[in-house]
């Protein structure tokens, strides 16, 4: 397994960044490999959690952007486009530089926490890049950014975080930053919805959001996996159910 850190300039933030990779060694030449982009949860960074052993397994690419704590979302300043940038432009300089998958059937997102609201709003901003996302112990704090007013906040940031990041908290459980917003909207046009399987911790203090986007999908009619395991926000969780995800996007 072959593990790169590669930097480019990134046009959606306007310098130059940096992602991380691993490739398996042993290619093979008849067909690209499928690809999961992986994303870091909040205060995280590339590669800071990595599936052990699972790319060499099912023989897949794994694409570790640096999203800072942007949730994945374009801010409305300059250089802060990380969904531009994860979801169209980093897709397309992997597939273009490293001859990986172009097609979303082999092309998959998963993320923790931040990552796991990233890998959902983007999987399904981007239907037509991405098959499936997997979605561990997901930061759904849309309905509570909603409720916040100037001055307030909470353990992990102020208001005028949640503002730069969601923009204007008084809309946005109705803009599509919202993910149940971009779910809602592709089947009412009849486009096709990526796979999901999300999971949580009973113990997580993720988990109440986590059931209501559950419930909403079931409300929707919109076909998903959601699973529930002991445990808390923690790596122990994570490390055991990324085994299950990776195994159930390319096994």
């Amino acid at each position: 397994m072959a593990r790169l850190q590669i930097e480019y300039f990134s046009d959606a933030l306007r310098r130059t960044t940096a992602f991380e990779m691993m490739i398996p060694n042993d290619q093979p030449t008849d067909r690209p490999l499928s690809t999961l982009f992986l994303l870091h949860g909040y205060t995280g960074k590339a590669g800071n959690w990595v599936p052990d052993g699972l790319p060499e397994k099912y023989h897949f690419a794994i694409v570790m952007p640096t999203a800072e704590n942007s949730f994945y979302l374009n801010g409305e300043a300059t250089g802060t486009a990380y969904q531009t940038m994860v979801g169209e432009e980093l897709v397309d300089y992997v597939r273009r530089t490293f001859s990986l998958a172009k097609d979303p059937e082999d092309t998959c997102i998963a993320g923790l926490s931040m990552g796991g609201f990233g890998a959902l709003h983007t999987g399904l901003a981007y239907p037509d890049r991405f098959g499936k996302i997997g979605a561990l112990s997901s930061a759904l704090i849309i309905h509570e950014v909603a409720r916040m007013k100037p001055g307030e906040g909470n353990e992990v940031a102020n208001y005028a975080y949640y503002r730069a990041v969601f923009g204007d908290p008084s809309t946005v459980e109705e803009r599509d930053v919202n993910p149940e917003v971009l779910a809602r909207n592709l089947k009412a046009a009849g486009k096709k919805i990526p796979e999901i399987y999300m999971c949580c911790g009973t113990e997580d203090f993720l988990i109440e959001n986590n059931r209501d986007l559950h419930r909403f999908f079931e409300s929707e009619g919109i076909p998903h996996r959601y699973e529930e395991g002991k445990g808390i926000h923690d790596m122990v969780f994570w490390h055991e159910y990324i085994a299950k995800i990776v195994e159930w996007m390319f096994d």
